[in-house]
């Protein structure tokens, strides 16, 4: 059997991971050749192709990034996109995929399941909110690295007297801020799934500078006001309708200088979270999303998605993981506001 591997979406610690122990448990065990698309949907779009063997994937296990490359493509919003990943498949000889991503490129892969293309899920995000799996690879990184930011920053805000502003990735999720607000000590955590009253937030820093200590706010890209809308970077959208957010933290800086009349300065911590070398945690999760992966090619689990249960490693239906998003618990995030101002 040849099977391919992309990977899409954003990239994300961990994915070469998954590469590698497909490709070291499919290669000796089943005895499967492997074809690597190039640049996520768009590889098998175009049969931009790249040859995946045991000594391509040496020395992954640490290193970011995809070798494979990724993309935001969508092949369904491109005409006749589909019957050519169809006919590329068939003219390299590729019986099965193993597509790994978050909800985009793993909804575009459940829809191609449903035309009768064989393939199988892994989950990847840092955000963490595909639903049917406790934890994605890449979210332990990401968290990781904004924790350290959130200490970094501490020292530097009481050394100014300043309130500070920690901007994370997150568009409809808050895993990353809240995760990593309370692992920082952060005296205020905003997240998409409860919408913030920036006088609230006020009477925060506020209670903060009293203490004589300086307030940090971490808050999600996708966190909204309660009387507004999220912030754009700019109106345009991607191929899968998403718009570029950006922003939110310079409108919290504002609103907190205009209206306590302390200096506020914004940190947007960006790609950096995405990028440099994966956690323990993540290379372990996404080394058994990979092994598990090729089991479940092996034995015809078409439609399926590898998923994290408690420490147990399952398959669920791509259906059922890309039909909605996880997102926080507003109980869980309740846990969180004790700890805030």
């Amino acid at each position: 059997m040849r099977v391919g591997v992309l990977t899409g979406g954003g990239d994300c610690p961990g994915l070469n991971a998954v590469i590698r122990a497909v490709v070291r448990k499919g290669v000796p065990e089943y005895g499967y050749t492997f074809l690597g698309f190039r640049d996520g949907w768009r590889g098998p779009l175009e049969a931009l192709t790249k040859p995946l063997d045991i000594p391509a994937v040496r020395g992954l296990l640490p290193r970011g990034g995809t070798i494979l490359g990724s993309s935001r493509t969508n092949p369904f919003a491109i005409e006749g996109g589909v019957e050519k990943i169809r006919r590329n498949l068939q003219n390299l000889g590729v019986d099965a995929l193993i597509a790994i991503g978050g909800e985009d490129t793993l909804g575009v892969a459940t829809k191609l399941h449903e035309i009768g293309v064989n393939v199988v899920g892994v989950p990847k995000t840092i955000d963490n909110d595909l639903a049917g799996t406790d934890y994605t690879f890449g979210f332990d990184t990401a968290v990781n690295i904004a924790t350290e930011a959130i200490d970094r920053l501490h020292t530097t805000a009481e050394s100014h007297h300043r309130a500070l502003i920690v901007e994370v990735m997150g568009r409809h999720a808050g895993w990353i801020a809240l995760h990593s607000g309370m692992a920082g000590g952060a005296n205020a955590i905003l997240i998409p799934e409860v919408r913030f009253d920036i006088d609230q937030v006020c009477k925060w820093v506020e209670s903060r500078f009293q203490l004589d200590y300086a307030p940090i706010i971490v808050v999600s890209e996708g966190a909204k006001p309660k009387d507004g809308d999220e912030v754009l970077r700019t109106g345009e959208k991607d191929a899968f309708g998403h718009v570029r957010l950006g922003g939110i933290g310079d409108f919290l800086a504002r609103e907190i200088e205009a209206r306590t009349g302390k200096e506020a300065r914004t940190t947007v911590l960006g790609h950096v979270q995405r990028g440099g070398t994966p956690t323990a945690r993540d290379r372990w999760l996404a080394t058994r999303f990979g092994l598990h992966a090729i089991d479940a090619v092996h034995a015809g689990k078409w439609g399926m998605m590898t998923a994290l249960h408690g420490t147990d490693i399952e398959l669920v239906p791509l259906s059922e993981a890309t039909k909605e998003l996880k997102l926080v618990d507003p109980t869980l995030y309740a846990e969180a506001e004790v700890f805030f101002g």
